[in-house]
């Protein structure tokens, strides 16, 4: 039998259906890989044993009865900024110290629902902000990929960087992730999985800690094209705790696998050919657009103006709802509490010790964005921005693309620790610059492993939709997927 941790969600989900498998056998393989190997990756920040072994049993139980749901029995692993009731949900922040919500997030109770196992919470940036995972509290997570005749850890991306490397290392069959400016797309890019950020408002945002509330937005990180569809349909959902949830009914997205896409109009947008681009990522591009040429798609050439002010309104809009966002940290009714002769300075000496040094930049640029004086200069103009770069999009759409197709990040995975990126905040804000149009705009965009670059290390091209056209997005996904082969790490752990 194939080792049980390497079956895809659909995989194991048809085995379990056919009882060649239990969920009981499934859960425990996971669990017996994360006690193993979860020390090397740094993916996992709490375990929960007995709640996924429980879980499973009832799973077996339910598929016994033939009552199963949806994913009844798949063991997946949580980020760590969703709320998980009674279990560790911290943000991977040392203001949440001890945190154990009373509640369930809507996205991860509809997977509880479907019959989903919790294996634990995954590490991440802290508070979801960062491009590498390595402003975690709980340190850096390792990608399990390695370059070439290389022994250096690289990062896994960020923020969703414990989601992507679990689901590379097989020490879960899928992860919930949230996208805010690419924190998705880029973690996927940077470790072979797949990964899609829904239109914003297609899966509810109650019970996940809040970044920059305009922009958030939660999705899943698989192994492939398919499972990534499976995921998504169990996690979207209206909800009337979040009225910025649309209520839409959800598709069956994985019918959309396997469709052709001959006759679609596939759009390259030439503002994506930034300065100093490595010749790897245009080697990848191309290939890309030669994989959807050939399968009958037809490519044009777009314009997409505003793109270029897309990163620097991005840096205003998402610190300036961080700040906003962050000020209930204070260390009166839950977390850490750092005592203080006052009040005052107990909020100083909790929120300085709590917060880790990028969420206190963050919070710095926020606050001063919003300040009197600088609110109309900065934020107000980042907001104008923002509407232009929605346009922009409405406009390519409008003349018949489908779907447009770019880079998903501006390199391969670098180095944990790297000194360019850890001295130069900017250098690691520009990781972003593929992927946060999508975020301003509100668009779905789905980021598939499309090559390998001359170190072996996988590369991801991005493909961005019409709001709430995810179908598109697996259709399209998937052709290339199949043209460029999956990948996976050589194991060294």
């Amino acid at each position: 039998m194939t080792e049980l941790t390497s079956l895809t969600i659909a995989e194991a989900r048809d085995k379990l259906k056919g009882k060649e498998i239990t969920a009981t056998e499934l859960t425990a393989a996971y669990l017996k890989a994360i006690d193993a190997h979860n020390a090397a990756f740094n993916a996992y920040v709490a375990v929960t044993h007995d709640q996924a072994t429980a879980m499973a049993k009832a799973s077996d139980l339910k598929l016994s009865q033939g009552t199963a749901g949806a994913l009844e029995g798949i063991p997946l692993g949580v980020k760590d900024l969703f709320g998980t009731r009674d279990v560790h949900t911290q943000a991977a922040s040392n203001i949440l110290d001890g945190f154990k919500p009373k509640y369930e997030s809507t996205v991860t109770q509809n997977l509880w629902d479907d019959g989903a196992v919790m294996l634990g919470k995954l590490n991440m940036d802290e508070f979801a902000m960062g491009s590498s995972n390595e402003t975690s509290y709980y340190g850096p997570v390792i990608n399990p990929w390695k370059a070439k005749g290389s022994n250096m850890d690289l990062v896994p991306g960020g923020s969703s960087g414990g989601s992507a490397a679990a689901v590379a290392a097989h020490l879960c069959a899928g992860a919930t992730a949230t996208d805010t400016g690419g924190s998705i797309r880029q973690p996927a890019a940077f470790t072979g999985t797949v990964g899609i950020k829904p239109t914003y408002g297609r899966c509810s945002r109650w019970g996940v800690v809040a970044f920059a509330s305009s922009l958030d937005q939660a999705g899943p990180i698989a192994r492939d094209v398919r499972d990534a569809a499976i995921l998504l349909k169990s996690m979207a959902s209206v909800d009337d705790k979040d009225t910025t949830s649309v209520d839409l009914p959800v598709p069956d997205y994985e019918a959309a696998i396997g469709q052709s896409v001959k006759g679609m109009k596939i759009g390259i947008p030439r503002e994506y050919r930034v300065d100093g681009m490595p010749e790897e990522i245009e080697k990848l591009w191309q290939q890309g657009i030669a994989i959807l040429k050939d399968a009958g798609a037809e490519i044009v050439d777009i314009s997409l103006p505003h793109t270029k002010y897309a990163l620097p309104a991005y840096y205003i809009v998402a610190p300036a709802e961080a700040s906003s966002n962050l000020a209930r940290y204070d260390g009166v009714r839950y977390g850490l509490r750092v005592e203080g002769r006052d009040i005052a300075d107990m909020y100083e000496k909790t929120r300085a010790e709590g917060f880790g040094k990028e969420v206190q930049r963050r919070i710095m640029i926020g606050t001063y964005v919003l300040s009197a004086g600088y609110y109309d200069a900065y934020y107000l103009k980042a907001q104008k921005v923002r509407t232009l770069i929605k346009r922009d999009f409405e406009n390519v759409f409008a003349e018949g693309v489908d779907t447009i197709l770019t880079p998903a990040t501006p390199s391969a995975a670098f180095g944990i620790a790297d000194q360019d990126m850890a001295n130069d905040p900017v250098k690691m804000y520009l990781n972003d610059i593929f992927t946060v149009t999508v975020n301003m705009a509100g668009l779905p965009g789905i980021s598939v492993p499309a090559g390998l670059n001359p170190k072996g290390l996988p590369l991801g091209l991005q493909l961005i939709g019409k709001p709430f056209e995810e179908e598109t997005l697996f259709r399209t996904a998937a052709v290339m997927e199949q043209a460029a082969g999956r990948f996976t790490p050589e194991k060294w752990w």
